[in-house]
Parts: structure tokens; sequence; C-alpha cells
């Protein structure tokens, strides 16, 4: 294990890189005076049943300046898939606006054609207002009553109403809706003159500033679903009860009597014949097999613990408030960077307790054991965000800084890690004598083969954590937002106590089977 100092020192540079990216920052705080501009920046478009894609906002023919602006952004922004850029409307402090023509366009066919897209497919659109997400739907589709899709009618809006408040010098809220009257109708492919039009409406509320965000929080999918928070760790606080049972009762009925029978009576002991898991004490702690990846499996899966913990220290201390941009994005790049070191520490010197003597190559295999099919899945998510212009393929100057950080920051920490762990190596201390030929494994049933086994460790563990893990991807891939971390992490501490004891249940009833290769077994 890593040292407590080195630790302190990975928190500090932690908390250091997040000072400086300014990750703790706690948004816009701007204080307006009347008539100032307010920035309104246009983020993207998407169909609103699949929140993944979203493309660039003016890739529609929207009314669009002739250079289009955009807004520089953090590395987490762009990996999050925003792609900000200057709006159409001019949304000035407390300046009130009535149909405001923003411009009149002459929509071509394929103008037509992209908008009446769009609306079947229930497009919408996102915007910033000081920071203040907003959004709203593109147009309309009229299926009037029982008619056939080739009869429906399209409707494009054509006039926005931007609702907004204030309190004194600062903007607190922000709301769109559309004008029902000022359609487009869109259903035929033929040119099409539209006047775009907007309406600004400001009013003055007590709401203070400090909790402008707490809308986006309520509108969230947890406080009225609290007691289903809750019923989820009784559930999971229940299995762990019925797990302690169960492992309780091995251990004082089963073990107990070996243990007595050991301590007190071992030339008894020495002239029976031993059976069950003291039949292959000679052959427990025999050395893996291909324990250079076995190495490296248990050096980056220490690497992803210490980046959860981190991830959830900082959610709990109100980081990841809702929609700060990127905010989780850029921890999770960065955490990952800097506990590299982590992963080096702990699988070079346990692979020198394996007496393992290719170090560097291990070393090597443990860097790239995540990274490398983690690259692949992105080369190919990617190539396709590309071929669709969707606003989740990252610029190339993007990939030039994340691989930038690999190689100045996450690669060298590796090595650091590496190197201390080959220096601090000890010898594996096993508790008996190793023999020199292993046993032969006899046949096991169906039900004590890996794949089994696998799906019964993993059942309970996902028992105790599938209410949770239903909101985080109606998070990841809804338009949810999860804000509750506290529950999540109690969830997170049961899940793991969960995890250990079925290890070690179905640890026992593997020896008990004469099977000593239980190292892989383990892992997995």
């Amino acid at each position: 294990m890593a040292s407590p100092a080195a630790g302190a020192a990975s928190a500090l540079l932690i908390l250091l890189a997040f000072a400086v990216a300014g990750v703790f920052s706690d948004g816009s705080d701007h204080r307006y005076k009347a008539g100032e501009p307010v920035p309104l920046y246009a983020n993207k478009v998407g169909p609103f049943h699949n929140p993944s894609e979203t493309y660039r906002y003016f890739d529609l023919p929207f009314c669009s300046p002739e250079k289009v602006k955009e807004k520089s952004e953090a590395l987490g922004e762009v990996l999050n898939g925003d792609r900000l850029v200057d709006a159409p409307y001019k949304l000035d402090f407390r300046v009130d606006y009535d149909s405001k023509a923003v411009c009149s366009k002459k929509l071509a066919k394929e103008d037509v054609a992209k908008f009446r897209n769009s609306v079947a497919k229930d497009y919408y659109f996102q915007m910033y207002y000081d920071d203040l997400p907003l959004w709203g739907f593109i147009g309309k589709v009229d299926k009037g009553t029982k008619l056939p899709p080739s009869e429906w009618k399209y409707y494009l809006y054509r006039h926005i109403i931007f609702d907004i408040l204030y309190n004194n010098d600062r903007v607190i809220e922000i709301n769109v809706h559309t004008d029902q009257s000022a359609l487009v109708d869109l259903t035929e492919d033929r040119e099409t003159d539209v006047e775009f039009l907007y309406t600004v409406k400001w009013k003055e509320t007590p709401t203070p500033f400090e909790k402008r965000m707490e809308k986006y929080s309520s509108s969230s999918n947890m406080p009225h679903h609290l007691e289903v928070h809750w019923f989820s760790i009784i559930n999971s606080c229940v299995t762990v009860l019925l797990l302690t049972g169960f492992l309780a009762t091995i251990l004082m009925r089963v073990l107990k009597n070996d243990f007595v029978k050991y301590a007190h009576d071992e030339e008894a002991v020495d002239d029976q014949e031993e059976s069950g898991w003291k039949y292959i004490h000679g052959d427990v702690f025999r050395f893996p097999k291909n324990k250079s990846l076995f190495s490296a499996a248990l050096g980056t899966g220490t690497q992803l613990f210490a980046l959860t913990t981190f991830i959830f220290l900082l959610a709990l201390v109100g980081v990841f408030y809702p929609y700060n941009r990127g905010a989780l994005f850029t921890a999770l790049v960065v955490i990952y960077a800097l506990t590299s070191g982590i992963a080096g520490y702990i699988a070079t010197a346990f692979y020198c307790q394996l007496e393992g003597t290719n170090w560097v190559r291990n070393l090597l295999l443990t860097g790239c054991l995540f990274c490398g099919p983690l690259f692949l899945t992105f080369c190919f998510l990617n190539t396709v965000a590309i071929a669709y212009s969707a606003t989740a393929a990252l610029p190339f100057g993007t990939i030039c800084v994340i691989v930038l950080i690999w190689t100045l920051v996450t690669f060298p920490l590796l090595v650091l890690g590496g190197i201390a762990g080959k220096n601090s190596k000890s010898e594996f201390q096993a508790p008996c004598r190793t023999t020199k030929y292993p046993r032969e494994i006899p046949p096991l049933p169906w039900y004590r083969t890996t794949v089994p086994q696998m799906a019964m460790a993993g059942f309970l563990p996902f028992s105790a954590i599938y209410i949770e893990l239903y909101y985080i991807f109606a998070s990841v891939w809804g338009h949810r937002i999860y804000t509750i971390y506290s529950i999540l992490f109690i969830v997170f501490i049961i899940l793991l106590i969960v995890t250990a004891f079925i290890t070690v249940a179905l640890t026992y009833f593997q020896l008990a089977a004469e099977d000593h290769e239980w190292w892989w077994r383990l892992a997995t």
C-alpha cells in the first residue's frame, strides 16, 4: 500500500488542481446595471427522447450572424458536449422587448426539410443565460384526430418569449416559452418567408442569488423520490444482514471445529486424512497464472477505487451542483491523471512479491490496461460522432490536450509509482509451505464453474444497488439530474460490504471443493 505521506500529497495535488481549474467556482456572480448586456449563449439542439444525440445550434437554419462567435470552453465543457456560441437574441438587463424582430429569412426547400425533420423528431434547443440553463422546443406536430402520418401538419415556432426574474442587480431565473399563434407551416417542401421574433419580460423576485440554483435541484428526480432511495438503502441493509448471518453460520459451525481440532490436538490431526479445504493447504498460496496481468489488474482496480473515492468526496462537498458545466468530466480527467502513481505502485509492488522479473513490462501493461480499451472505444465513438456532425465529437485540440495530460502527467506518475513499488517490495509471506507440484483439481459440478460463480457473485451486489443504478442511468442517458450524493455514497459503502461478504463465501466454497486456483476467481 502507498504510504500516508504519499496519499496526503496526492490529495493535496488534487485539491490544488481543482482550485487552479476553477472547479470549486459557484458559477456566475455577475452584477449588472439596467441596460447592460447579459451574455446569452446558444448551446445545442437534439431530439428530446435521445439526449445523447446533440448537434450545434446553427446546424439548423436559424437566424445567424455572418461570423459565429464561439465561447472559449474548459476541457470538461468540451467533453460534456457543450458548444456555446453567441445567441441571436439580445437580452439586456431589465430591458423589456415586445415582439422584437431577430431577422427575416427566406427558407429554401432544404431548410424547410431540415426544420421539418427536427420537428418530427421533437427537437429541443438549449441555451445559457448568465450561466442559467434554459430549454425550448423548435416546433410541434399537429396529428389531428386519428389522421394517418401522411396527413400530419408540421409547424415551426417563430416567436420565443423570455420571462426573466431578477433581484436587485442579479439575474435569478429565466424561463422560455413560445407563442402558439406564431407558427410557420413546414408540411410542404416550398420556399417560405419567415420573420423570427422574440419578447423579453422582466419581473422582480425576492429569491436571493444564493438560492437561484435550487430550482434545478428541485426539478431533478431526487427530492420527491426520497422514500424510494431510503427503501433502496433498507433493502441493501437487509441484504448485508442476511449475508452476515450466512457467513457467521459458516465460520462458527463449519470452521470453528477445525480450528479447535488443529489448535488442541495437533498430533491426532496429523494422523487423520485431510479433506476439503485442508487437503489443498499446500497449493492455496501457489502464485497465479499470468501474474503480470493479474498485478496490472490489481493496480488498475486500486486506482479506479481511489478515483471513485475522490469523486465522492468532491460531490459531498458540493462541487457537482446542477449544471456546473463540465465539472464532473474535469474531475475524472484530473483525478485519474494524478492517481496513476497509485496504480504503478500497487501493480509493481505486488508483481515483485510474486517473484516477477520484468517489472517494466508489467508497468507498461498497467498503464495500458484501462487506457487502451478506453482509447479504442473512444476512437470508434468519436469517428461515428464526426460522421454525424454531433457535438459529442471532440475537436482535434481537445484530443491533443488529453494526450498531453497522459504523456506529461499520467505516465510519469505511473513510472514514479512503479519505481517506488519496486524499491519497497517485500517477500510474499505465505502462512504455510507451498508444495512443489500442484494437485490435480477434481471435476467440479457445473454450478461451481467460473461463469455460474460470477453470476452468483454479481447478483447480490446488483440487488443491493439496482434502484440507485436506475437513477444513475436516468441521469446519464436522460434529462434527470442526480443530486443526492450522500445517499449514493451510503449505497456505495453497502456495495463494498456486500461484495466483500459474497467474495469470502464463494472463495470458501471453491476451496472446500479442492479448487486451489482462487486468485483469478477472486479478482473477477
